[in-house]
């Protein structure tokens, strides 16, 4: 999927946060926001690209769209959007 069509609906900067943190808010972030809603989470911890991918397995409202990683500048951002559809 091109990365550059996904339009977010709102975005959550949570780099710099480490495990569990990015997730739990994205949780806080997504719950809050409408039913096809999609919510851009940018962050540097390496771990929340297999946390996003359990959370959306196992949760029945949230679906991940697409991860991406970017690496201009000094540090790594790991681009997460996640879809709430429930």
């Amino acid at each position: 999927m091109d990365t550059n069509a996904i339009a977010a609906d709102q975005t959550l900067d949570v780099t710099g946060l480490m495990c569990p943190m990015p997730l739990v808010k994205a949780r806080q972030a997504i719950i809050q926001m409408e039913v096809g809603k999609i919510l851009k989470v940018l962050a540097t911890d390496r771990g929340s690209v297999k946390d996003f991918q359990g959370w959306a397995k196992t949760a029945r409202d949230v679906e991940l769209v697409e991860q991406t990683q970017d690496e201009s500048g000094n540090k790594t951002v790991f681009v997460h959007y996640v879809k709430r559809v429930k």
